[in-house]
């Protein structure tokens, strides 16, 4: 890099590199805002290219996917795999199935997951993948037809030690098996190259809950430092698939009310708060019927918003759970005025730029997703050592036991989280002392807490030509 290059240099040489990749951008924007300060002081990064090799993918698979429908109509659709960064550890990211699917979603969910991965201090590389598929709608029959073929091409691309990937939005347990079961054949190989998968197939207890739980956990270590917590909280959540369902249910456990839950149609109020039962109906609407919010809040008899978001609704915690940009200015300036505490963010990126410097220069807490979110990353790294040694662990090892069974952490998941979090802590420290009283650091990008989170040591391997990516404790 050019020593004289300036911050808007930079992201103005990406932007012209792809320029219809915005989400991509926009999350490059967010880092390098966080980033350039400690560089201009470090400037040593900068003479090895350290953020021209952070933004590049190290190697970008796109591949057609040809399929037969239940009425026996050939189908065509586009997949990716994007493979990011393998400084520390293998490729380690969802594959997502939705419509909107496309490289730029990709790349930048793929460079997120190599920052997030990285805070768990366990040894997994970033990457993401997935199809413009739309699994709504369609048959068992048609998902795994689709999925077998996807396998036909992805497999190749695999391995254990290579790439493992796992769920993300419109792939669940099903998904999952159907592409494993597909990997297994086409490679005579069992070793683990997905996790997420189920109990009788090599899957971890509390990999379903992890994502959700982490993000409580994480936000109410957040409240805690600042004499807050949710006992008595009212809480708006967004999304109403794995990770919003066990985030309301870890929530409740903790003595919140939560008033919402949301789909892409629309979102339900319940003033009274979630139960239980209520929480396990919409679950079993979601994940077996594959119904709708709409279903659930005709059947309970509950306010329904049609095509509008929960952030209108007046709560003390917001929960993001749903997809990128969900929570833009409008809906920022909606919650502060209605006394918004905190914000923490259940899925990738569902915070704006622009939103998220809203909440910072009104006090609001905010815990970005790189780090709220990473229990679900977390616990998939669990649940690749177990597969690695050919057992299963008691859910009390690598997660626990469902929520009213528990209190706390378990006892793995809880020492990663908690080196995660002082990793975090430290660095938070020293980076305010570095840029006392400068609003640089309450820039966009703060998501990572500070440079020290992600590019701490960086250097040259000289027979892969590589930046080797750590995070180590600051003190």
């Amino acid at each position: 890099m050019d020593q004289t290059c300036t911050l808007e240099g930079f992201l103005t040489r990406v932007q012209q590199r792809d320029p219809h990749q915005t989400e991509f951008a926009q999350a490059v924007r967010e880092v390098m805002t966080t980033l350039w300060p400690f560089l201009e002081e470090n400037p040593r990064y900068r003479q090895l290219a350290l953020l021209e090799r952070l933004v590049e993918p190290e190697r970008v698979i796109q591949f057609r996917v040809v399929w037969v429908d239940d009425r026996n109509q050939v189908q065509v659709n586009r997949a990716w795999r994007v493979q990011f960064n393998s400084a520390i550890g293998p490729y380690k990211g969802g594959m997502r199935f939705h419509p909107s699917v496309n490289l730029s979603i990709l790349k930048f969910l793929g460079f997120e997951q190599t920052f997030k991965n990285a805070l768990t201090t366990l040894p997994m590389g970033g990457g993401k993948g997935g199809s413009d598929f739309d699994p709504k709608g369609k048959s068992d029959g048609e998902v795994m037809r689709f999925c077998q073929a996807l396998m036909t091409e992805l497999y190749r691309h695999l391995g254990p030690d290579t790439d493992v990937p796992a769920g993300d939005i419109g792939v669940g347990g099903r998904e999952v098996g159907f592409m494993a079961g597909m990997m297994r054949k086409l490679s005579n190989n069992s070793a683990c190259v997905f996790t997420g998968k189920g109990l009788s197939f090599g899957g971890s207890l509390i990999r379903p809950e992890a994502t959700g739980y982490g993000l409580i956990y994480f936000t109410e270590a957040m409240l805690k430092r600042h004499g807050l917590g949710f006992e008595g909280a009212r809480v708006a959540v967004s999304g109403s698939g794995n990770v919003a369902q066990y985030a309301i249910e870890k929530a409740m456990e903790l003595g919140a009310r939560v008033v919402t839950a949301s789909d892409s149609n629309g979102t339900v109020v319940d003033e009274a708060g979630f139960t239980k039962e209520k929480l396990a109906r919409l679950i079993d609407i979601k994940e077996r019927a594959h119904g709708r919010v709409a279903d659930y809040a005709r059947e309970f008899g509950l306010t329904y918003l049609e095509g509008q978001q929960p952030w209108s609704v007046p709560v003390d915690i917001a929960l993001p759970c749903a997809t990128q940009n969900e929570l833009d200015v409008d809906a920022a300036r909606q919650l502060i005025a209605n006394g918004v505490k905190a914000v923490a963010e259940g899925a990738n990126m569902p915070t704006t730029i622009a939103a998220t410097d809203l909440f910072l220069e009104a006090g609001v807490l905010f815990a970005p997703g790189k780090a709220a979110n990473a229990g679900g990353v977390a616990t998939s790294g669990l649940e690749m050592a177990q597969n690695a040694a050919r057992m299963g662990w008691e859910s009390g090892k690598s997660g626990c036991p469902p929520a009213s069974h528990h209190a706390g952490y378990p006892p793995r998941l809880r020492a990663v989280r908690r080196r995660s979090e002082a990793d975090q802590l430290r660095a938070r420290r020293e980076y305010r002392r570095f840029r006392e009283g400068c609003r640089c650091y309450a820039g966009p990008g703060r998501d990572l807490t500070s440079p020290n989170s992600i590019p701490a040591a960086a250097r040259r391997d000289a027979s892969h030509d590589v930046i080797v990516i750590t995070t180590f404790p600051r003190c």
